[in-house]
């Protein structure tokens, strides 16, 4: 899919700026993906993005380390996503949503209400790109602009999100690039909107392979927009644990080999060692 050569210019005027630019690596990975034979998912709308908005120069490198795991986990959470709305979740809350499409190209539940949650100035370019698509969610879709070091649970209510009901929350992506106490932070607000039933599915990294080599030359192209790590975590499970979630991490190597694509080095121990990216979902404790 492209856009009109003029509607392109206009939008590339007013591309997402600073780590939201990271939001752009993930569509080129999706856009990538959706043109295989044996695509794990198909994402129509990737391509748009792209063709307003392209890639800095020197990021698009960074796919050919992360690229692999920017499919595979889409394909993960895609999967806990939708096993939770078949569990009765019929919210979902995607924070830090970036130019995520799951709203679109997920068969959703009837009665499922998403929510899109990111900077104003990310979702005002995505609104504008998916408006010219002319595409059409799969489910009732609310876009909530906020800053998630503030109190966003303010305008998610605003959008319509009811916190007696119970809630899929996603949080891909995005852990890494807030600090610890932020990301306490925004568990706690979660854990207040989160009756029993509800779940949560989130991506981190611990601390050897934030300071692995092959990063290394991530984080300096990432420097080059602002986007820089804070975070890391060593136990996930016992992290969710004391924010009142059980919690289990699915390998990155397992992932790989059930859904039939070869172990990538972005999740190989014998590449990397003791770092590990971690895939987590979790159920809210009841006790």
């Amino acid at each position: 899919m492209s856009l009109p050569s003029s509607v392109g210019e206009w939008v590339r005027q007013q591309a997402p700026a600073g780590v939201s630019l990271t939001a752009m690596l993930i569509a080129r990975a999706r856009a990538e993906e959706s043109d295989r034979e044996d695509a794990l998912f198909r994402d129509p709308l990737a391509g748009g993005f792209l063709d307003a908005a392209g890639l800095p120069d020197g990021l698009d490198r960074v796919n050919d380390f992360g690229g692999p795991n920017f499919v595979l986990r889409t394909r993960y959470f895609d999967d806990q996503l939708l096993d939770a709305a078949e569990a009765g979740c019929r919210q979902v809350v995607l924070l830090a949503a970036g130019l995520d499409t799951r709203a679109f190209r997920l068969p959703w539940p009837d009665g499922t209400r998403l929510f899109e949650l990111d900077l104003p100035e990310l979702l005002s370019f995505k609104e504008r790109v998916i408006a010219e698509s002319e595409a059409a969610p799969a489910c009732e879709r609310a876009v909530v602009r906020a800053d998630l070091r503030d109190d966003w649970s303010v305008p998610l209510l605003d959008a319509g999100f009811q916190p007696n009901e119970p809630t899929a929350w996603l949080a891909e992506g995005l852990l890494m690039f807030l600090r610890p106490e932020d990301n306490d932070r925004l568990l706690a607000r979660i854990g207040s909107l989160s009756p029993p039933g509800s779940r949560l599915a989130l991506e981190h990294v611990n601390r050897a392979f934030h300071q692995s080599p092959d990063m290394r030359a991530v984080h300096r192209r990432f420097a080059l927009i602002q986007a820089s790590w804070y975070a890391t975590v060593e136990d996930p499970r016992a992290w969710l644990a004391g924010h009142g979630w059980r919690a289990r991490v699915q390998p990155g190597e397992d992932l790989a080999r059930r859904l039939g694509r070869p172990v990538p080095r972005v999740y190989d121990p014998e590449h990397l060692g003791s770092g590990r990216i971690w895939l987590v979902s979790a159920q809210r404790a009841t006790d």
